[in-house]
């Protein structure tokens, strides 16, 4: 993931070197071009120790103080933070001129290839919890996948805010992919829905998948994938067994095209209705639009099923 330390001082900016070279990590520093002039020898020492410079604050008309950032500092500045002293449309227009491109936004929790800020006081504790979550923090432009936005990035922005987000928030899905492999969601029920063999009212416990992250996964190997199945439904297992809201829960089922590598793990698959596979089949193609795979999963299945296992058969296994 790409690491922003906000440097807007002389006291921040040598505050996140000594952090960094602490932590043994690189990271984008976002620099004030007015920094240029009153820390010339730290900016070239950021350089030399692999950080990256990209500006932050409102850009000066003419390119002066990008100039004279890139030559202190001995490296081309070809990002700016938009958040930095709100970017108006005319420097938004004028960095974009001058072949430098807005970072990314950053998140408030970890993601695979995206980016995240902390400041250089958080350092101490930031670095050695995520890469115990399985992250590699590092400088935005050694991202593996950056690139420019397409409007297929904004579909899928747009999809998981308006869809996902809404939708977790509703059923109060609990999200546990803090781990960078980790894929699995998991929603507490208060009925069993149809197939399921139990009664209409038994509580039950529903999965749900990080769709971005399990997109992510399977487009770099499969087997990755389901190995990150695997340690994934050991993290339901815990979330069953330690979490008050799953304590009725009697069984643990799916609605998913990846109900192989579920069946392998131990679950029992069930048909769907015709016409209500095919009104999910429709939603999970629709999903995969969005987050730019048309890769069918579960052995060239097309249409959903449900895969469900008794709460203590779980357990035994997972939990």
């Amino acid at each position: 993931m790409g690491l922003e330390v906000p440097a807007d001082s002389p006291r921040h900016l040598r505050a996140a070197l000594d952090a960094l070279e602490a932590g043994r990590a690189r990271a984008t520093l976002l620099v004030p071009p007015a920094l240029a002039a009153q820390v010339p020898t730290e900016l070239r020492a950021a350089t030399l120790a692999g950080h990256e410079i990209a500006g932050f604050g409102p850009p000066e008309p003419g390119g002066a103080g990008l100039a004279l950032l890139e030559a202190v500092a001995g490296q081309p500045v070809t990002a700016w933070a938009l958040d930095g002293g709100a970017l108006s449309g005319a420097a938004l227009r004028r960095l974009w001129a001058w072949g430098v491109a807005p970072l990314p936004a950053p998140l408030e929790e970890p993601q695979p290839g995206a980016v995240v800020r902390a400041w250089p006081a958080e350092l101490g504790a930031f670095l050695p919890a995520a890469r115990a979550l399985g992250y590699r923090p590092g400088p935005v432009r050694a991202l593996p996948d950056l690139r420019a936005g397409t409007p297929r990035d904004l579909a899928a922005a747009l999809y998981s805010a308006v869809v996902e987000d809404r939708y977790a928030r509703q059923e109060g899905v609990i999200d546990l992919s803090q781990r960078a492999d980790a894929v699995m969601r998991v929603a507490p029920l208060d009925h069993a829905p149809p197939p399921l063999p139990l009664p209409p009212g038994t509580p039950t416990a529903e999965l749900h998948l990080n769709s971005a992250r399990l997109v992510g996964l399977a487009s770099r190997s499969l087997l990755g994938t389901y190995r990150a199945y695997q340690r994934s439904l050991k993290d339901v297992g815990a979330a069953l067994r330690d979490r008050p809201e799953l304590a009725p829960a009697q069984a643990v089922f799916a609605v998913t095209l990846f109900h192989g590598p579920l069946e392998k793990s131990g679950f029992t698959l069930l048909e769907l209705p015709p016409l209500r596979a095919r009104w999910y089949g429709l939603g999970f193609r629709l999903v995969r639009a969005a987050y730019g795979t048309t890769r069918t999963p579960s052995d060239g299945q097309a249409w959903p099923k449900m895969a469900w296992m008794p709460r203590d058969a779980f357990l035994d296994r997972y939990g």
